[in-house]
C-alpha cells in the first residue's frame, strides 16, 4: 500500500545537505512497512472471488508490474533525491502543464486513501453488534454507516490539528506490528486448516484470463503492492544508493509479494468447501465482511479473530491519519509551485496547513458517495496511483536523451527497453481497472484541470510572481494520452462496450502506449530548459514554521 511519509515534517535541509546514513535495511524496511498495509485485510478475499484460485497468478503478475515501475523509479530517485519525486519528475521533464497534471494525480491518490481506510475499519467493525447496521450485504455503506464514516474522517482531521507528528515517530514499531500479524496469521491458519483440494474442486481458473487480469487492478492487488517508492524517497540519505536502491526496491517488493501470495494460498486452502459450493463468485460465510477475522472464527481460532479485529481498526486508522496529513502537505506543495491559491500555505501555530486539512476532510466525505465500499474505491486509488507513477517512465526517456551525463547513483540496466515496457504495463493496469472506475477518474481529472488550470491562468494574467510556465508544446502528448486511454477503456471488454476483444486490447494498449512514449520524448524541452526547471523548483517537504 502506498504511503507518503515524505510529506510529513522533516528537518529543513536541501538536497546537498542530506546526511547519507540510511542503510540497506533502513531503506527496505521503509518500503516493506508501506507495502504491508490494509490491503491484506481484503485483498485475498476480493481476488479469489474475481479469479478463483488463479488469483495466485494475479498476484504474481501484479508483482512483476510493480517491479518494472520500481526499477525506473530507482534510477530517477538517485538522480533527484527530493521528497515527492514521483510527482516532480514530469515537471522537470515536461514543464508546468505536466507538473500540474501529475501533481493533481498524486493529490487524488493521497486524498482517497483515508476514506478507504475508514471503509476498511467499518467493514471489520461489523463483527460487533453495535456496528452491524453500518453496511449493506454487498459491503456498501448504509445511511448510518455514511455518518459514521464522516465522523471518522473528522477524527482524522482533529487529531492532525492536535499534533500528528507523534505518529511519525512510531513507524518502526507499527511496521513490526503490521508485518508480524499477517505472518502469524499465515502460519497459524496453515498449520491448523489446509485443504489442497480447494484449489481444483471448482476449477483453478473458473473465470478465465479476464478474471485473472481484472483482479490485478480491482481486487486490491496493485493497491496492496504499492509503497515501494519509500526507499526511493530516501535516495538522498542512502549510504550507498548505487548498490542499495535496487536491492531495497526489489527486496521490499519481493518480501511483500511473498507475504501476499502466501496469504492468498492459505486463505483459499483454509476455507470450508461449503463456503464456495456455489462457485468462488458466490463465496460466503459468517463474518465475511471482515474476511480474515471471520475465517479465523469459522475454523475455530476465536482468539486469533480477536487480534485481527483489533488490527483491522488500529492499522487502517494509523494509515488514515498519516494520509490525511499527506494530503494537506501535497496541497501545500501544489500551492508553493504556483498551481493552487496561497491559502493552502497558511499554517496554524503548530505548522499545520489548516486549509489543506479541511479540504482533505471534504474530499474524503465526497468519496463515500460514488465509492461507498472498499472494493469500489480501491480501483479508483489504483488507477490514480498508477497514472501518477506512469509519468516516471516518460521522464526517464527524456532524461536519458537530454541529460545523459547527469549523475546517476544507480543506472538501470536495459533502461531503454524497460522504461517503455513499464509505461505499457502501467497503462494495462489502468485499463484493467474497468471503465466504470475510469470514467469517474476522468471526471476527477477534468475537475483538477478546471481548478488548478483555472488558478494557473489567473495567476499568469495577474502577473503573480510564482505563476507557473505551462509549456504546452512539451506536454502536447498529455491530452491525447488521457483521452486515448479513456476511449480504449470505453470500447474495451473490461466494463466497456466490448468492441475490442480480449488480447487484442492488450495489443492496442501496447501500441498506443509506445506511440505516446516516443511522442513525449520527441517534444521534450531542450536540455538547458530542463536543467533550469530542475534548478527553479523549490524543495517543499513541509510548511515553514
Amino acid at each position: 500500500m502506498v504511503t507518503v511519509d515524505s510529506a510529513l515534517p522533516k528537518a529543513t535541509r536541501g538536497p546537498s545537505g542530506l546526511r547519507r546514513d540510511v542503510s540497506l535495511i533502513g531503506l527496505m524496511w521503509a518500503s516493506v512497512g508501506s507495502i504491508i498495509g490494509s490491503g491484506w485485510l481484503y485483498g485475498a478475499e476480493k481476488a479469489v472471488v474475481m479469479a478463483g484460485p488463479a488469483a495466485i497468478i494475479s498476484w504474481l503478475i501484479g508483482a512483476i508490474a510493480i517491479v518494472l515501475l520500481a526499477l525506473v523509479h530507482a534510477e530517477l530517485g538517485g538522480m533527484f533525491p527530493v521528497a515527492g519525486g514521483t510527482a516532480r519528475y514530469p515537471h522537470y521533464a515536461f514543464g508546468g502543464l505536466a507538473g500540474m497534471s501529475f501533481g493533481w494525480f498524486a493529490w487524488l491518490q493521497a486524498a482517497t486513501v483515508a476514506p478507504i481506510e475508514v471503509e476498511a475499519m467499518i467493514g471489520y467493525a461489523g463483527h460487533w453488534q453495535f456496528a452491524q447496521g453500518f453496511q449493506h450485504s454487498d459491503g456498501t455503506l448504509t445511511t448510518s454507516g455514511f455518518f459514521v464514516a464522516v465522523f471518522l474522517m473528522a477524527v482524522f482531521v482533529v487529531v492532525n490539528f492536535l499534533g500528528i507528528r507523534i505518529l511519525a515517530h512510531t513507524n518502526s514499531a507499527a511496521t513490526w506490528w503490521k508485518v508480524a500479524i499477517p505472518l502469524a496469521t499465515i502460519f497459524i491458519i496453515a498449520l491448523t486448516n489446509f485443504h489442497p483440494g480447494n484449489f481444483t474442486s471448482e476449477g483453478f481458473a473458473p473465470y478465465g484470463a479476464k478474471g485473472v487480469l481484472s483482479a490485478i487492478s480491482t481486487s486490491g492487488i496493485i493497491f496492496a503492492l504499492l509503497g515501494f517508492e519509500q526507499a526511493i524517497q530516501l535516495a538522498g540519505e542512502s549510504r550507498n544508493p548505487k548498490r542499495d536502491l535496487p536491492r531495497a526496491t526489489l527486496g521490499s517488493v519481493a518480501i511483500g509479494s511473498v507475504i501476499y501470495v502466501l496469504l492468498q494460498v492459505v486463505y483459499i486452502a483454509a476455507l470450508p468447501h461449503t463456503s464456495f459450493a456455489h462457485g468462488w463468485s458466490g463465496l460466503d460465510y459468517p463474518g465475511i465482511s471482515g474476511p480474515w477475522a471471520g475465517l479465523a472464527t469459522l475454523v475455530g481460532l476465536g482468539w486469533l479473530s480477536v487480534v485481527l479485529y483489533l488490527d483491522a481498526v488500529v492499522s487502517p486508522g494509523g494509515t488514515g491519519l498519516i494520509y490525511t496529513t499527506a494530503t494537506s502537505r501535497l496541497s501545500f506543495g501544489l500551492s508553493r509551485n504556483g498551481y493552487a491559491p496561497k491559502v493552502f500555505e497558511k499554517t496554524d501555530a503548530r505548522g499545520v496547513p489548516w486549509f489543506g486539512l479541511i479540504l482533505s476532510f471534504v474530499t474524503g466525505v465526497v468519496c463515500f458517495l460514488p465509492f461507498p465500499s472498499w472494493q469500489q474505491l480501491v480501483g479508483f486509488i489504483t488507477s490514480a496511483s498508477v497514472l501518477m507513477y506512469a509519468g516516471a517512465p516518460l521522464a526517464y526517456g527524456v532524461f536519458a536523451d537530454k541529460l545523459p551525463h547527469h549523475d546517476r547513483p544507480y543506472r538501470l540496466p536495459g533502461g531503454k527497453v524497460l522504461s517503455p515496457l513499464s509505461f505499457v504495463v502501467a497503462n494495462l493496469i489502468i485499463y484493467w481497472a474497468r471503465w466504470d472506475t475510469l470514467w469517474r477518474l476522468g471526471v476527477a481529472i477534468i475537475l483538477g484541470y478546471v481548478l488548478l488550470g483555472g488558478y494557473a491562468l489567473y495567476a499568469t494574467r495577474k502577473g503573480l510572481p510564482d505563476a507557473p510556465r505551462m509549456n504546452f508544446r512539451a506536454a502536447q502528448w498529455l491530452p491525447a494520452y488521457l483521452i486515448g486511454m479513456g476511449l480504449i477503456s470505453w470500447q474495451g471488454g473490461f466494463g466497456g462496450e466490448g468492441h475490442i476483444g480480449l488480447w487484442w486490447d492488450v495489443v492496442v494498449i501496447a501500441a498506443f502506449s509506445l506511440g505516446i512514449y516516443y511522442w513525449a520524448r520527441a517534444t521534450a524541452p531542450r536540455s538547458e530548459e530542463i536543467e533550469r526547471s530542475i534548478g527553479e523548483v523549490a524543495v517543499t517537504e513541509a510548511p515553514a514554521h
